[in-house]
């Protein structure tokens, strides 16, 4: 079981949103590139970074951290917020990320994703974001009609190397991730899966490791707020 540590960054500091709303976020002190190291310091080996920058824009805004976080603390870091070019995935695959994450751009234009997996192989991850089992883009702020597996079967074959599930109800709210929508994608997606949203504590880790086709699981605001230690958390982390 991976453990990716979040970081999330506006304006070039960490912060959390409650349920991807940028009007409910909590500031913290330490910059990415010292959140980062502190990660690195305590021995994980992955990251989980959004640029919530880019979601909004459409750039890669905070190219410069992360390339920086890359090549400072050799971490495996995917990256995700606002990607809709493949000239923005090259940047960050040249920056040295092990995975790109494609939500809303991928969701709106399944050629684009295509596209991105044969042109990226392995480097590909699909963000899906869900509420009430509906897909929703655009920084969550556009729901879809669109049910979450009904768009996994068809783009299952695409290539893509890792899928990501967030339960947006959930996100930030630490009362433990939606486990039971997120075994249903396992159960039929073609790449192993990361949980996210709602980590409220070690037992929430354990038990995401009884299940099958999860590949790992991403904890943001649980570590900010000091529910979960990290001497804790990386025992966890395989």
């Amino acid at each position: 079981m991976k453990i990716f540590p979040a970081i999330d960054i506006k304006d070039g500091k960490c912060v959390r949103l409650v349920k991807g709303d940028f009007k409910n976020k909590t500031e913290y002190e330490m910059s990415p590139v010292e959140q980062a190291s502190k990660y690195k310091d305590h021995g994980f080996k992955n990251l989980h970074i959004v640029d919530l920058d880019g979601a909004l824009t459409g750039e890669t805004v905070n190219l410069g951290a992360i390339h920086n976080i890359v090549s400072k603390f050799d971490l495996k870091v995917e990256i995700g917020g606002g990607i809709r070019k493949l000239d923005s995935i090259q940047k960050y695959v040249d920056a040295g990320v092990e995975k790109v994450i494609l939500g809303s751009a991928a969701i709106k234009d399944k050629k684009f994703l295509k596209e991105a997996c044969k042109k990226f192989p392995n480097k590909i991850a699909l963000g899906l974001d869900a509420k009430d089992g509906y897909l929703s883009v655009s920084g969550w702020k556009e729901n879809t009609n669109q049910l979450s597996l009904d768009y996994l079967n068809e783009v299952n074959d695409y290539g893509v190397s890792r899928l990501i599930y967030t339960d947006i109800n959930k996100d930030g709210m630490k009362q433990s991730p939606n486990f039971e929508d997120t075994s249903k994608i396992a159960a039929k997606s073609n790449c192993p899966v990361i949980i996210s949203g709602g980590v409220s504590s070690i037992d929430d880790i354990k038990k995401a490791k009884g299940l099958k086709n999860i590949e790992g699981i991403i904890v943001g605001k649980a570590i900010y707020d000091g529910d979960i230690k990290l001497e804790e958390l990386v025992k966890e982390d395989a």
